[in-house]
């Protein structure tokens, strides 16, 4: 996993982890890199700082902090939203997605994870979808 620095076009500055440095430009070139703040797709990689582990004992994780930045707290209020107010479906969200749109199944709100090309095909389908700006949370057990 790799943490790249991110601007977009309007300034805005945010953090976002990918799976490598290939699989970043990957997404970019695909247009599924997004502005964090304000969606727009035109995101390129901000000037960081490398993080260098040294031979000492790696400092404990700092406890998790509640949202701070306005942007941080805009995002948390639609992670909780749309966890409140749809059902999550994980990874059959391309499938139920299309379901609803041909009237296989009730419509609702759901949400889920869709690989890229079940998105296009979704997309190329007329099936309206839109990419959330926040990964489910985890539980364990």
């Amino acid at each position: 996993m790799i943490q790249y620095s991110l601007k977009c076009a309007e300034g805005h500055r945010f953090d976002s982890w990918f799976q490598s440095a290939a699989a970043f430009d990957k997404l970019q070139a695909t247009g599924l890199v997004a502005c964090a703040v304000c969606g727009t797709e035109s995101v390129e990689k901000a000037l960081m700082a490398p993080r260098v582990n040294g031979t000492e004992a790696a400092e404990p994780p700092k406890p998790l902090r509640s949202p701070g930045t306005a942007a941080e707290q805009a995002l948390a209020a639609l992670k909780a939203h749309v966890e409140k107010t749809s059902d999550y479906v994980g990874p059959n969200f391309a499938k139920e997605a299309r379901a609803m749109h041909q009237g296989d199944a009730p419509e609702r709100a759901i949400w889920g994870e869709a690989r890229g090309d079940e998105a296009r095909a979704l997309v190329k389908d007329g099936i309206p979808i839109a990419p959330l700006p926040f990964v489910p949370t985890r539980k364990s057990n």
